[in-house]
């Protein structure tokens, strides 16, 4: 348990509880056809919760993606499942009712938040949430001893006990359950939460994708949201290898690799914003490796290993980008 675990007891009476803190919280997991723009909403599932994370009630439903559920044996969804559910603009209201003026908490929160935008442009509407925040970046504000940044590992360092991973319910209620002690923590320690802004999406045109020749999540090839450019030069210098515990600094080359939750392209479009040089390979001169499965044995990833190129996985990345370091002059 860490210091700030220990002191979250100390927060009992209203008046020590942080007053910027959400007023109420929204747990959501959805389960999906596969990881891409264009994959669908299978199940969803949330636990609203109150100010101080207890559990006021929660929800779940099948959703029919009218397409093939993709990858089965991972969320057990089968099309005969599914055939009887209802679409999403028929559940649409009643979710938006789950999620009304309260933070959206999940697990790699841009995720599920970007399906959920998606699902509702489709359906011509909008999400009613302005705020989301991710649990894993939460465990990094507080500094949690955990192995990796996966759902299974938080709910172990918590002690929850997972009845049946990838169903969206029981995800939502471990999440749930691992949240309230986490925000406790926060409360206790004084720690800002890392709440962003949530864009709703306000158009929406479903583009045919091709189906891979074999293997892939769902059979699906994740697509762009528009088409491929060159990237303007980085205008500052390269200065060096990022080093763990410091900010980035604009100039330093970055390169990606494996699937990621945000799309590539969005990825790359906010470190060029912040002044990163995107590389396409890996060199000794790239500074840092992005990828959320470093043991792979992709090209790049070998390359960083014999480099010794630093490596964080996205959710790292996303929380560095919010500080970057700016050029010398």
């Amino acid at each position: 348990m860490t210091m700030l675990e220990d002191r979250a007891t100390a927060v009992s009476s209203p008046t020590q509880w942080p007053a910027a803190y959400p007023q109420g919280y929204a747990v959501v997991d959805v389960e999906t056809t596969g990881l891409a723009r264009h994959d669908r909403i299978i199940s969803a599932a949330v636990y609203r919760l109150d100010a101080r994370g207890e559990v006021e009630d929660h929800w779940y439903t099948l959703v029919n993606p009218e397409r093939d559920p993709g990858p089965v044996w991972i969320h057990g969804l089968t099309s005969d499942v599914l055939e009887g559910a209802p679409v999403f603009a028929d559940i649409a209201e009643e979710f938006a009712a789950r999620l009304e003026g309260r933070v959206l908490v999940a697990h790699n929160a841009v995720f599920d938040w970007q399906m959920i935008a998606r699902e509702y442009a489709r359906a011509e509407r909008l999400a009613p949430v302005r705020q989301r925040l991710c649990t894993i970046a939460l465990s990094k504000e507080l500094g949690l001893p955990l192995p990796n940044h996966k759902l299974e590992s938080l709910a172990a360092h918590f002690g929850v006990v997972q009845q049946r991973a990838h169903h969206a319910l029981d995800d939502a209620r471990v999440l749930a359950e691992a949240f309230r002690p986490s925000l406790r923590a926060a409360a206790a320690g004084g720690v800002r939460l890392p709440l962003l802004e949530c864009r709703p999406l306000t158009e929406w045109s479903d583009q045919p994708v091709p189906r891979q020749s074999a293997g892939g999540y769902g059979g699906y090839r994740p697509g762009g949201w528009r088409p491929s450019r060159k990237r303007p030069a980085c205008p500052y210098p390269n200065p060096g290898r990022y080093e763990d515990g410091k900010r980035l600094k604009q100039g330093m080359r970055v390169a990606f690799s494996g699937d990621t939750s945000v799309e590539r392209e969005l990825l790359e479009d906010r470190a060029t914003e912040c002044g990163l040089h995107v590389a396409s390979s890996i060199s000794r001169l790239t500074s840092l490796l992005v990828t959320n499965d470093p043991d792979s044995g992709t090209s790049k990833t070998v390359k960083a290993r014999q480099f010794g190129t630093p490596v964080v996985d996205e959710a790292a990345f996303g929380q560095l980008l919010r500080d970057v370091e700016p050029a010398d002059e």
